[in-house]
C-alpha cells in the first residue's frame, strides 16, 4: 500500500479524518463540511503515530534535504515538529500564532538564527492561512522557509493559491481524495457520497453538495 493510502486508512481507522456527509459540520467560516479532522489523535495511536512522524521525517529528507531546523505550528503541529526532530536529530522550535503579551514577548519559540534553513512542520492543511502567517513570521525573523510538511491537505484551489503567493510549497503524507477513495472501498461511505465529497473539496464555498451532485 503506498503511502497516501496507507496514511488515509490509518486516520479513517482511529478517527482522525471523520466523513459525516448527511449531517455537514459548521467550520468557524460558517462553512459546511462533510469532513472533520483531528491529527491531534495519532499522538495517541502509537503504530499510527510511528508510520506518521517516519513518514514526515522521510519527506523533509527527500524534498529537504539542508533542513537545518524544524518549526512546527501552534498548537496541532508542536508535538509532531518534536518528534520528527528527534527521529532526525534536529533541533526544533514552534510559531505561536501571535506574539505573547507577557514576559520576552516572543512569537518564535526556541533557538533561530537568521539565515537558517528551515521547514514548517503542520498537521492539517486546509485553506493555508495559519501555514502561511507561519511562513512570514519565519522569514521577518531571517529564516530561509525551504517549505512545509503536513500530516493531510484537504488539496482546496485556495490552500494552493494562497501558497504559490506566498512562494512556499506543502508535501502532505496524505489528502482528501485519497481518504474519500480509501472510505468509499471500505464501505465506511456510500458510494453514492463520494461525488458529494469531492464538489465539496472543489469549492467548498458552494453548498449545492449538500443536496446531492448528479453523476
Amino acid at each position: 500500500m503506498d503511502m497516501e493510502r496507507q496514511i488515509a486508512t490509518d486516520l479513517l481507522a482511529i478517527g482522525a479524518v471523520f466523513f459525516r456527509p448527511e449531517e455537514p459540520f459548521i467550520w468557524a467560516s460558517g462553512i459546511k463540511s462533510p469532513i472533520y479532522c483531528d491529527n491531534r489523535l495519532t499522538l495517541t495511536a502509537p503504530e499510527v503515530r510511528t508510520r506518521v512522524e517516519e513518514g514526515l521525517a522521510a519527506l523533509v529528507r527527500t524534498h529537504y534535504p539542508q533542513c537545518e531546523v524544524l518549526m512546527g505550528t501552534a498548537t496541532a503541529g508542536i508535538a509532531h515538529a518534536a518528534i520528527v526532530g528527534h527521529l532526525m536529530g534536529l533541533p526544533m522550535g514552534y510559531v505561536r500564532s501571535g506574539a505573547k503579551d507577557h514576559g520576552r514577548g516572543n512569537r518564535i519559540e526556541g533557538k533561530l538564527e537568521p539565515g537558517q534553513k528551515v521547514v514548517v512542520v503542520e498537521d492539517l492543511i486546509s485553506t493555508a492561512g495559519s501555514s502561511v502567517e507561519t511562513v512570514t513570521a519565519l522569514r521577518e525573523a531571517g529564516a530561509e522557509v525551504l517549505g512545509i510538511v503536513s500530516i493531510f491537505t484537504y488539496g482546496m484551489d485556495k490552500a494552493a493559491r494562497r501558497l504559490a503567493e506566498a512562494g512556499v510549497k506543502n508535501h502532505s503524507l496524505s489528502n482528501f481524495d485519497a481518504a474519500v477513495a480509501v472510505a468509499a472501498e471500505t464501505g465506511y461511505i456510500r458510494p453514492e457520497d463520494q461525488a458529494k465529497l469531492l464538489a465539496f473539496r472543489a469549492n467548498p464555498s458552494d453548498e449545492s453538495w449538500i443536496g446531492g451532485v448528479r453523476a
